[in-house]
């Protein structure tokens, strides 16, 4: 059973990550439904799947398993996205938009944001299983989380675990 979703708008970046899965190399992006579901064109593909793999490092940076350099590019990437902060003239409320909010890099830009400002960036993770890598956000209470789903991804590895320590008597 998966963990549910994560909340508000780390949804997007949630569902981005899963775009791909990794066991399977099934890559949603590649079919009209799925470049739909993030008002992507056959064009910004490459571009998407760029940001795709900086944000899987970014989350597994999350579980302190991701090498700096590799989470360095998701930087980049956002800092080419210009992001606004609106008012609204009839209550005076601010809020941080896209400047273009057709661009999905600029879109993810602002869920980052956002959760980094609630914290709740620093618990979407991606599981520690290398053939999963499936984006999940860590609702357990200390944050600790280290699998997409306890019955599957973290049983394999206490299976694994088990079996080495069996091996090694």
């Amino acid at each position: 059973m998966a963990r549910p979703s994560a909340p508000g708008p780390l949804v997007l970046v949630q569902d981005l990550v899963n775009t791909l899965d990794v066991e399977t190399g099934t890559d949603t992006l590649t079919t009209p439904e799925g470049r739909a579901a993030f008002g992507l064109r056959e064009t910004d593909v490459a571009g998407a799947r760029d940001l795709r793999e900086a944000l899987r490092a970014a989350c597994l940076a999350h579980t302190g398993q991701a090498p700096p350099a590799d989470v360095a590019a998701l930087g980049a990437l956002l800092a080419q996205a210009p992001l606004l902060t609106t008012v609204d003239p009839a209550d005076g409320s601010a809020r941080l938009t896209p400047a273009d909010p057709t661009s999905l890099t600029a879109r993810v830009a602002v869920a980052v944001a956002l959760g980094s400002l609630d914290g709740s960036w620093q618990r979407l993770k991606v599981c520690e299983d290398e053939t999963c890598r499936w984006a999940y956000y860590d609702r357990s209470p200390a944050g600790r989380g280290r699998w997409c789903s306890m019955e599957v991804c973290g049983a394999r590895a206490k299976m694994r675990a088990y079996r080495a320590r069996r091996a090694g008597e």
